[in-house]
């Protein structure tokens, strides 16, 4: 039997100071970000801020906006608390750290930089160690007592954890020390430490991209020495901030089996790497009103016809019929995660069968969330 996830229990926790929403695509992971940020508001009277990384447009419209943009707003129409809503801006954010850190001059050769301009753009990785600097500077204003994170949206779960890491791990990587020698009798000394491979590397990298990418390299790795002490350290300190007791982690999934798969494997690494995790929420199920089997109902459906054949109450009972097998169809792929991660208290939420538009819809999910009345005209 599963242990049931006190949300709002959660969000009223003073102690908690982050939770981090973390789940794959396409599973309702903002829009219950933004649904619980909400809630945290007003029935808890938090100041709290919403961080989301690639929302629809429709979110930042339930949430009275145009749109969202790396500078936190605030969202009106809150009835209690606060509440301010932002979007990660992957190279602004980039530029704040550098900007941050650094003279203003200085600043201004490293944003010129074609290596840098690359790096904080593109790479893979930059992205998901961007979300953690904007949630430390986030958390180290105080404006805040409650940060609500949706992690990237990522072919694998897995990469939140990774990328800072595998991020700083390339820059402080041989490779890039070697490019970045600011001699070519640096590079030879380190070739002859690294072997042949590197060398043939090295070579092909110059042929093919030209010797003025390395000096691109060497000065955007002087300056980025000079500017953060090392992004290895950067990436350490971020993973230790996440396994700190005031943050929590929630996995999303949907009744799906690669979704409540990913959310297998997600706790999984959640466990291993110490983090604080305190349940899963499992969205979109089917709504089933009645407590009626499929196997009753079709029953029922098929006396009726037996006298009317036009039965508009049969027709009602077989389309019950089709939503109870679903629902049960869904329930057995939610018992795998259960069966998998027996310890780990759980939320199944319904799907509110609407499109999140408004605050009032947001306000349902949240509600739907404690397991408290929806909003009036869904009832």
């Amino acid at each position: 039997m599963r242990t049931e996830l006190d949300i709002d229990a959660l969000l009223g926790d003073e102690g908690k100071h982050v939770i981090a929403c973390c789940g794959s695509g396409g599973v309702g992971k903002t829009t219950t970000a933004a649904a619980l940020a909400l809630r945290a508001a007003e029935a808890h009277g938090r100041r709290t801020v919403v961080l989301t990384i690639d929302p629809a447009r429709r979110l930042a419209q339930s949430l009275g906006m145009e749109a969202l943009d790396n500078t936190p707003r605030p969202v009106a129409g809150v009835r209690d608390g606060s509440l301010d809503a932002m979007m990660l801006d992957m190279k602004r954010t980039f530029d704040e750290v550098v900007a941050s850190h650094t003279s203003k001059d200085r600043a201004a050769e490293i944003f010129a930089n074609p290596f840098y301009q690359a790096v904080s753009s593109t790479f893979s990785g930059t992205q998901e160690y961007m979300a953690m600097e904007k949630l430390g500077q986030l958390r180290a204003t105080g404006r805040w007592d409650l940060i609500v994170l949706d992690t990237p949206p990522s072919r694998s779960a897995l990469d939140f954890l990774d990328a800072p890491a595998r991020l700083a791990r390339f820059l402080d990587g041989r490779i890039i020390r070697l490019l970045s020698a600011s001699t070519p009798g640096a590079r030879r000394s380190m070739l002859s430490l690294m072997g042949a491979s590197a060398a043939v590397f090295t070579r092909v990298f110059n042929k093919v991209l030209g010797g003025h990418l390395l000096t691109d390299v060497a000065e955007f790795t002087a300056s980025l020495e000079d500017t953060f002490g090392g992004f290895r350290k950067r990436a350490e300190a971020t993973f230790r901030a996440l396994q700190d007791d005031q943050t929590s982690f929630l996995v999303i999934a949907a009744p799906e089996p690669a979704a409540v798969g990913e959310a297998v494997y997600f706790t999984r690494r959640l466990t291993e790497e110490h983090m604080p995790l305190d349940g899963m929420i499992l969205n979109r199920l089917t709504p089933v009103d009645a407590d009626l089997s499929a196997e009753r109902a079709l029953g029922a459906a098929a006396q009726l016809e037996e006298a009317d054949p036009a039965d508009p109450v049969a027709a009602v009972l077989r389309t019950h019929a089709d939503l109870a097998r679903r629902r049960t169809a869904e329930e057995r792929v939610a018992a795998r995660y259960e069966a998998a991660c027996p310890k780990v208290p759980q939320r199944w939420l319904p799907s509110l069968g609407v499109e999140v538009v408004d605050l009032e819809d947001l306000r349902a999910f949240g509600a739907a969330a404690v397991g408290t009345q929806t909003r009036p005209d869904q009832t």
